[in-house]
């Protein structure tokens, strides 16, 4: 008979509970054991912004996930964290089912780990795209295209770059979009009085995270990919790409390799996003 590991059966039987604001340093512990790039400010910045449950054991956080609204119709889920001496025992399972129950309704994205493909399959999740997660020390500043007219995003903009990133990502998006504005720099396209693309850069993990992107080209998106990385030469720079959207082969000669990848899946029919303008990269695998 096999030995079972103390803690093993109060494990099994731990119930999903919402996710507090006490539990976030240890939240960050759990993503730290996965060597998962996250600050402090990165889970205070998705919790504020989202929902999420927890299983604690023994007064420890053993596993997170946690959603977020995108309107009335949509939701992207994220942070699914389960402890290593954790694992295995049906705590992702319970949090997946609590936080479906929480987002019933709605089509949920996610971007899954090799680890949780296996279960979000099960869930009925089904795959349509890949991302790229890409980064690096940027050791030279991009070449920039002065043939694309950019500028500094304006208050005044608001309107105009959520209706066209919900235009892009099928999902309206406005409090994420608000939030991020908030902390991040942020370039605009602008042909003819016309916003045509957007791109943002911001303090996330290790260095700078590029994105949300989105632009009616590859070679706009190029440019404010452009502009915003020569800001931070020298320091630690990320950029999740769908891999649709054709990035990856320039973002090499830029030298944004790709270190990992995730396989973008949906719970329900994938958001529909307006053929002339595309989501280039993501705000960050979880919050999409």
């Amino acid at each position: 008979m096999a030995e079972t590991a103390p803690g093993t059966a109060l494990l099994a039987q731990g119930d999903a509970v919402r996710l507090e604001e006490r539990h976030l340093s240890q939240a960050l512990a759990l993503s730290q054991a996965l060597n998962w790039p996250y600050r402090f400010e990165d889970w205070a910045f998705a919790f504020a912004l989202g929902r999420g449950f927890a299983i604690e054991v023994d007064g420890r956080l053993a596993g997170t996930a946690l959603w977020w609204p995108y309107g009335d119709h949509h939701g992207s889920a994220g942070m699914i964290i389960v402890a290593p001496d954790a694992q295995r025992q049906g705590i992702g399972a319970r949090l997946m089912d609590a936080l479906l129950a929480d987002a019933a309704g709605r089509t949920i994205i996610l971007n899954s780990t090799v680890e949780g493909d296996t279960l979000y399959r099960r869930l009925g999740f089904s795959p349509h795209d890949v991302v790229q997660q890409r980064q690096a020390v940027l050791a030279v500043a991009p070449a920039l295209d002065p043939d694309v007219p950019l500028r500094a995003a304006q208050a005044s903009d608001r309107a105009a770059l959520e209706a066209l990133d919900r235009a892009a990502s099928g999902m309206d998006r406005g409090g994420l979009l608000d939030a991020v504005f908030r902390i991040a720099d942020v370039l605009v396209v602008e042909r003819e009085g016309r916003i045509t693309g957007y791109g943002c850069v911001r303090r996330w993990g290790r260095g700078f995270v590029i994105g949300p992107v989105a632009a009616s080209s590859e070679r706009d998106a190029k440019a404010l990919i452009a502009a915003l990385a020569a800001r931070h030469v020298g320091a630690f720079v990320r950029i999740d790409v769908m891999e649709s959207g054709g990035l990856g082969p320039w973002l090499d000669t830029i030298g944004l390799p790709q270190t990992d990848r995730a396989v973008a899946m949906s719970l329900g029919a994938p958001p529909q996003a307006d053929p002339g303008v595309t989501l280039f990269a993501l705000s960050n695998q979880s919050l999409g």
